[in-house]
């Protein structure tokens, strides 16, 4: 009779037998924890360098009153120019995310792999995605303002551009997880390239294109802020003038309205996206969920059926029918279409200076070659290090900041509804607000240097990575969660053996994401005397020193393209 040999399983092994030995960590995975832990000591030497310390805080909070008392009370412009000014803001933004919708669509289909005629054509559709993500906007807007002068095309064509780099990379990523069966049915069926992308991928795909634009046109309407201290008109141009001159009354007034727009617009938005992608939790309560039920039936999702639809006369249909779901679309595609138009007729842009720009690019673009340093690059080079400086810095606030308010913001961490929506509602207000109106403030109250822009990318991070923590965190399998829980463990330990454990590796994606977009906006930020190269880049173009704008194009994109590599190796690895 056999023995049977006793199996010890809480262990996981025989006695008698040799334990088995953990696997070693691969060669990878120990580089990127390097890696990780030098991104780290860089942060905290940035942070030290930059001297963040709480007697320059402090400083600033007794400078607060001073700074309060000359922007009360808040001086409106007259109703009539207020709403001309939005107006005029809000159709540079929508002409600016249209143009990247239009440009990125025929990008991603190349540079998608499902899609893509060839690879020779995939490889520089993503180059060109990277590129336009890695170049500031506000370079882009120096550029088009030589070709084109003051207006809005110069605002327009830098935004949409510059916006291909995350809307071109999003929809790319979305056509590759289509589900490529139409495809082949329709390339079976002898459909041409043209025909097979029309029919198969566009349909499926409209979902995610309508989601990303709408979320593209809520960071366009906060660049636009950015973009007015170069001339593009608005809110943000009429904001630059006031706080040039000290005028801070109308200063804060707009920039007030600036943060409401921001909130209006971000609440709509996100109620809209939730309608087409979906929400696995439930529709939300309160005020936000009044979005979510306006919103309902207007942008619904696409149902994916295989039954044949038939009319009324037994004929297979080949168009849907026109019920409410259809002429509901058919009214959101109407409104969007006059959206659009009045926007380009609000614009009051000249299609003959758009043209004779174009005409004139070759010796436009002449002036900013070769790059040259103009006998400056070490100070350029110090102006480069404090923006990374800036940076790593801010970053590392954001992520003290961001990972205990993200936590109490997703609904299986928060110890009850109440706290995960007052935090939801908190980094829905914190996102809505402008960096640069954030850094203006703490310019003022602290004086120029570099601090402020720490302080104002540090708590505008909280916005973005504190959205993108709750969302991680709301879709942890609860199931491992319950089962630490059954046997005894605290919040505390169930928060820290289960749930962090589980998306250690995005929030480490989240975190190389919030470095990368606070490294550029340090950029940004220099043109109000946060201290870095942005400074510079200002003032060369100020005094026509074209061949050190491109220099400084160059310092600028060989970092970025260096951070977003080590960004797609790490992720890479980790995930």
């Amino acid at each position: 009779m056999a023995t049977l040999v006793p199996v010890d399983t809480s262990k996981g092994h025989r006695p008698g037998l040799p334990v088995p030995k953990r696997p070693a960590p691969r060669a990878q995975t120990v580089g990127v924890w390097i890696v990780l832990l030098g991104l780290l000591a860089v942060g905290v030497w940035s942070f030290i360098e930059l001297d963040v310390t709480f007697s320059a805080l402090a400083t600033g909070l007794q400078n607060a009153a001073d700074f309060v008392s000359r922007m009360f009370p808040l001086d409106f412009p007259p109703v009539g120019e207020l709403v001309s000014l939005t107006l005029e803001t809000l159709a540079i933004v929508t002409i600016a995310t249209v143009l990247a919708v239009i440009l990125s669509l025929p990008v991603a289909l190349l540079a998608a792999s499902s899609t893509t005629p060839s690879r020779w054509a995939s490889g520089p559709a993503r180059v060109f995605i990277v590129v336009m993500r890695a170049i500031p906007d506000l370079v882009l807007a120096i550029i088009f303002f030589r070709m084109f002068g003051l207006g809005a095309f110069p605002g327009i064509l830098a935004m949409g551009l510059h916006s291909i780099g995350m809307v071109g990379k999003l929809y790319a990523d979305a056509i590759e997880e289509l589900d490529r069966g139409p495809m082949e049915a329709l390339r079976a069926a002898g459909a041409s390239r043209t025909q097979q992308i029309m029919s198969g991928v566009l349909p499926a795909l409209m979902p995610q294109i309508i989601a990303t634009a709408l979320h593209r046109f809520d960071i366009n309407l906060r660049t636009s802020v950015i973009l007015g201290y170069v001339g593009v008109g608005g809110i943000g141009l009429a904001m630059s003038h006031a706080l040039n001159t000290m005028n801070y009354q109308r200063g804060m007034a707009l920039a007030l309205v600036v943060l409401v727009l921001c909130i209006v617009v971000e609440l709509i938005s996100g109620a809209i996206r939730t309608a087409l992608l979906g929400r696995d939790r439930g529709r939300r309560r309160g005020p936000l969920g009044l979005l979510d039920r306006l919103s309902e039936g207007w942008a619904t999702r696409p149902t994916r059926t295989h039954e044949v639809q038939r009319t009324s006369s037994g004929a297979i249909r080949v168009s849907p029918p026109w019920g409410a779901d259809r002429i509901r679309r058919f009214l959101g595609l109407t409104v969007t279409l006059l959206i659009v138009a009045a926007a380009v007729i609000g614009v009051d842009a000249d299609a003959g200076t758009f043209f004779m720009g174009l005409m004139d690019a070759p010796r436009t673009i002449a002036l900013f070659f070769p790059p040259s340093d103009g006998g400056l690059f070490d100070t350029l080079l110090d102006g480069m290090i404090v923006t990374v400086q800036i940076g790593f810095a801010s970053t590392l606030v954001g992520v003290v900041l961001a990972i205990p308010i993200g936590s109490l913001a997703a609904r299986n961490v928060a110890p009850n509804r109440g706290t995960a929506t007052f935090f939801r509602t908190f980094i829905v207000f914190v996102r809505a607000f402008p960096e640069l109106i954030l850094a203006i403030i703490f310019i003022v109250m602290m004086g120029l240097g570099p601090v402020p822009g720490v302080l104002a990318l540090g708590i505008g991070s909280v916005g973005l990575l504190g959205k993108l923590v709750a969302d991680s965190l709301e879709e942890t399998d609860v199931r491992v969660q319950d089962a630490v829980r059954a046997n005894g463990a605290t919040r505390l330990q169930v928060y820290g053996a289960a749930t962090l454990r589980q998306v250690l590796p995005a929030f480490v994606a989240h975190v190389l994401y919030q470095l990368d977009v606070n490294v550029r906006s340090a950029t940004l930020l220099g043109i109000v005397g946060a201290g870095g190269i942005g400074y510079y880049l200002l003032e060369a173009q100020r005094v026509l020193q074209f061949q050190t704008v491109t220099y400084i194009i160059l310092m600028i994109l060989a970092v970025v393209l260096v951070l977003e590599g080590i960004s797609a190796w790490v992720r890479r690895v980790v995930i």
